[in-house]
Formats: C-alpha cells, sequence, structure tokens
C-alpha cells in the first residue's frame, strides 16, 4: 500500500495503456471484446470504431464474423445501454446488473399499475423464444394482456425482467437489420447462471480501467453498495492516491507506464467507454473539455491528443466528387501543433481505411473548436 498521489496524467497512461490505447494489441476482437468487459453498441458502427482504435490486425469481418456464430452478442447492461458482450459475460453481467434493472422499472411503476411482472416476464420469455420480436410486436402482444398499461412502461419491462440479446443481422457490418430480441438463453443455448457476486468483475474492471475508486466502479456498471466487495479484495490490490486525496485501487502486477510515456493519436468512437467509465474522468478529459463529447442522447465521434480528448471528427461521403470518394474531417479543441496535426492525418488515414471507407479518402480539419 501507499499513499504516493497519481497524477491525473499518470492514471490517463495507466488507463490507456489497459485499454488497448497505447499499443495497438494483436487479440482478436472477441479476446479484446473480453479484455475490455465489453463495448459501447448503442449503434452499430461504435464496436468496429472502438476495436480500429486499439487492434493491430483488425478487420470489420472478423466483428461480424464473431456475431454470426454467436461468440459475441448485444443487449442492455451496464448503465441501463446495449453493449457488445462475449458469451459468457452475456450471461454473467447481465445478472449482476440487474439492481439497476430494478431501478429503472421502478421510475416507470406508474404506468404499470395492475402489471403482474411475473406473469408478464413468463409471457415476453414466451414471445421471443418462440421467435425473435421486434421491441414494437412485444410490446403490442403485451398491450393485448393490459391495455391500460402504459406501452413504454411495458417495453421497459420486458426488457428490464429479461436478458434480452439484439440477434444477428442486427449489428453486422454493411449488412445490419432492425432490432429482433430472444432471451440470453435461448441464443447461446445454455441455461441463466445465478447472480455472481461482484469481486470477480472488480478485479476485471481494474484490470481494464484502473487503477480507480469505488466510485468509479459503480459509474461504469451502473450499480451501488459495492464498497463492502472492495473492503473485501483489499488484501489482494494496492492503493494510491489522486491528487484530490481519492483512495484508488489497482492490481498489483497492472501496468502503469510514465505519465510521460507517449500516447499516440486515436479516433474513438460514440460513447467511448474510456470518456464514460470513471466518476472522475479528469484522466483523460480536461475539466476545460468537460462535455465536449457529447449532448443529451447525442454522441459525438472524439479523438485523443497526447492521451486526452482534444477534438472531435466525422466521416462524410465525399459530395462535392459525386459521392466517388470520403471526407474524413477532424474539429480540434484548440490549436494543434504541426508533429500532432501529422501524426493525426496518419492515423485519419488509416482509420478510414480499416472501416473500409470509399476511396479516395480525403483528411481536412475543421474549425478549431476554441
Amino acid at each position: 500500500m501507499t499513499t504516493k498521489p497519481m497524477t491525473a496524467r499518470a492514471l490517463g497512461r495507466a488507463t490507456l495503456e489497459r485499454q488497448l490505447l497505447l499499443d495497438r494489441s494483436p487479440l482478436s476482437a472477441e479476446g479484446a471484446i473480453e479484455r475490455l468487459l465489453g463495448l459501447q453498441a448503442q449503434e452499430v458502427r461504435p464496436p468496429y470504431l472502438a476495436l480500429a482504435a486499439r487492434l493491430a490486425d483488425f478487420t470489420p469481418a472478423a466483428l461480424s464474423t464473431a456475431l454470426e456464430r454467436r461468440h459475441v452478442a448485444r443487449l442492455v447492461t451496464m448503465r441501463s445501454t446495449i453493449h457488445l458482450h462475449t458469451a459468457d459475460d452475456c450471461m454473467t453481467l447481465r445478472p449482476l446488473v440487474q439492481p439497476a434493472r430494478d431501478r429503472e422499472l421502478r421510475m416507470f411503476r406508474k404506468g404499470l399499475v395492475g402489471v403482474d411482472l411475473d406473469r408478464l416476464t413468463a409471457l415476453t420469455r414466451r414471445y421471443v423464444e418462440e421467435e425473435p420480436r421486434t421491441p414494437k410486436e412485444i410490446r403490442e402482444l403485451l398491450l393485448g394482456q393490459w391495455p391500460d398499461a402504459d406501452p413504454q412502461a411495458l417495453t421497459i419491462a420486458a426488457r428490464g425482467c429479461l436478458p434480452l440479446v439484439q440477434v444477428t443481422p442486427r449489428g453486422l457490418w454493411r449488412r445490419s437489420g432492425g432490432v429482433r430480441l430472444t432471451t440470453a438463453e435461448q441464443w447461446f443455448g445454455r441455461p441463466a447462471e445465478p447472480t455472481p457476486a461482484p469481486d470477480d468483475t472488480i478485479l476485471r474492471y481494474l484490470g481494464a480501467f484502473g487503477p480507480a475508486s469505488v466510485k468509479d466502479f459503480q459509474q461504469w456498471a451502473g450499480i451501488t453498495r459495492t464498497k463492502e466487495a472492495f473492503e473485501r479484495l483489499r488484501p489482494r490490490l494496492v492503493t494510491f492516491r489522486d491528487e484530490r486525496g481519492v483512495e484508488l485501487f489497482d492490481l498489483p502486477d497492472a501496468p502503469c507506464p510514465d505519465e510521460d510515456t507517449p500516447a499516440p493519436p486515436r479516433l474513438l468512437a460514440e460513447f467511448d467507454n474510456l470518456l464514460l467509465s470513471h466518476a472522475d474522468r479528469t484522466r483523460v478529459i480536461h475539466e476545460v473539455d468537460r462535455g465536449s463529447n457529447w449532448r443529451v442522447n447525442t454522441a459525438y465521434l472524439t479523438f485523443l491528443v497526447d492521451g486526452f480528448l482534444a477534438g472531435l471528427w466525422t466521416l462524410k461521403e465525399d459530395k462535392e466528387n459525386g459521392g466517388a470518394g470520403t471526407v474524413l474531417t477532424l474539429e480540434p479543441f484548440r490549436t494543434l501543433t504541426r508533429a500532432q496535426r501529422d501524426a493525426l492525418v496518419a492515423e485519419a488515414e488509416r482509420t478510414a481505411a480499416v472501416l473500409e471507407a470509399p476511396g479516395p479518402v480525403t483528411v481536412d480539419f475543421g474549425t478549431v473548436r476554441t
């Protein structure tokens, strides 16, 4: 144990290393998803962007294949949002975060007056295991049982009471379809597992996002009351303090690069977990840039320079040339050095190539958002 403080920059370098953002990893898509405890997947594109930034030999086809083979799948887990997980994590992380689903259900209780949630759960399971159903189909079937209930509340209840997986072709690269749902048990052909203690997940979280505080873990998972688990684990962990004196936990053998370790530019996905998985995000976001990467229900593609959030980017069809190419536009938050701009352009060109953007690809800079 040490009381030596860790600077925000040192914390950032440690997290970037564990997030595979200092050096690209040779891991497979499935291996990276397991290592990172899942990827944000609110839309189809973000997991592909996240892996393009992190893996040395990633191709979109590799992730599509893993989805088609049911090695990974999309479902609601952390923070009530869609994540892409391995099959094993779908079966264990989903019950772990059930308390958050229960809180969500309580928010809609006025729309569920008279609804027997046990019966709703059984009916929903029957409907989606007969065949994958769209959210609209599930809602209409449930309204047939409870016509006076609030339709949105019924939809929330269905996804809150059961681990519902988005089946393929949803999520496939350039072949994605609409959302259709079935149970995780049906999709993976295995029975549900009991709710696990959070201990193993905490250790994995520290390996992917640490060093971190109890509140950091709770922000990532969307659950509370985990301090007791951290105390159980304390003999197996090391501790630090951040610059504000907050206690941080970590794995004894986890990498903690020097704070001056070079951090190459990286183009990130919308809602990238790097930017969302800590209560205190100053390790990767300067205080002045808080809120620059998202608005309510809207997230932007972002990029890092020197390990910190530094701007936004877009990838669009080049309409001036009749749609024959692609324009990738970088909008930095402040003026960059020539070396930073050159490195960022090289990274942008690589990202466009990995994402199979129609060529030729033009990289340009938009207005500096000072």
